[in-house]
């Protein structure tokens, strides 16, 4: 008769245990590069520690007054904002087509986009590079955010056309009878309706903005260096500065973490949806 609950307080135990064993592995690389940024390199290379023995924000006021330093994450976030603008702006007209019309081609325009954002950055690398190169578009901000637009741009009109398709077509209509403009309609109504997605759509294209290394360190060299290339160039004489390199990695997190608090009850309600 107690069969039940005890096998039910078993399965909670397994899922426990996997959930502490997840967030643990989770957690570890993260609180061990805050553990090195507050270290020298002298300590880090010398013992293993779970904490500093000598605790000095050092590395963290080389980035804040070294101009090569700071400069990466002021160039990222610039061409990051451009990118995240030119691709909303871009797919949500294009994502109100697909979900409301339907056209010659329709299905094979979408897939299309998405098979974009399934190649590899690597592929189109020499074209972006040699055109960039042509219209003298290297080592500027715009020329990282319009080559990450082919890879955030499918992205986004797929995920902002799932969340349009659930806005019942009657509310179009609706509107027009009333005299509303599309411009009027688009912006004062059905947009609210929408702004989870839009939350979602915004938070993916920043994210692969942020990380994306590739194209990002091939297009620039001094003026539009991102902080994902700076990272990648911090050896010196005597070696690599990891303790520099951990304090800028904790600092590269960070607005991750702000956009995803910003927009965490946008992508809950999205998966709740099943939309993303």
């Amino acid at each position: 008769m107690h069969k039940g609950p005890v096998m039910n307080e078993k399965r909670f135990q397994k899922r426990t245990l996997f959930l502490v064993a997840y967030l643990f592995f989770a957690v570890l690389p993260i609180y061990w590069m805050i553990n090195m940024s507050f270290k020298t390199n002298e300590e880090i290379l010398s013992h293993f520690s779970f904490w500093p023995q000598h605790f000095t924000w050092a590395n963290y006021k080389t980035i804040f007054t070294d101009p090569s330093w700071y400069s990466g994450y002021i160039n990222s976030l610039i061409y990051v904002a451009i990118n995240m603008a030119i691709s909303l702006t871009v797919a949500l007209p294009a994502a109100y087509a697909f979900s409301r019309y339907q056209f010659l081609g329709d299905k094979h325009v979408f897939f299309w986009l998405l098979t974009n954002r399934m190649t590899p950055p690597a592929v189109f690398l020499l074209p972006f590079f040699q055109l960039y190169t042509t219209v003298g578009l290297m080592d500027t901000h715009l020329a990282v955010a319009l080559a990450h637009l082919l890879f955030n741009v499918p992205l986004a009109v797929w995920i902002l056309e799932g969340f349009m398709s659930g806005i019942p077509r009657e509310i179009d209509e609706t509107a027009y009878i009333d005299g509303y403009s599309f411009p009027r309609f688009f912006l004062t109504i059905f947009l609210p309706l929408i702004k989870a997605g839009v939350g979602v759509a915004a938070f993916f294209c920043f994210m692969f903005s942020w990380v994306e290394l590739l194209l990002a360190r091939t297009l620039t060299s001094v003026n539009a260096k991102p902080i994902v290339a700076t990272m990648t160039r911090t050896v010196s004489a005597s070696g690599m500065d990891w303790a520099t390199l951990a304090a800028a990695g904790v600092l590269t997190i960070v607005p991750g973490a702000i956009v995803i608090w910003f927009v965490r009850h946008y992508i809950a309600k999205g998966f709740a949806m099943g939309r993303v």
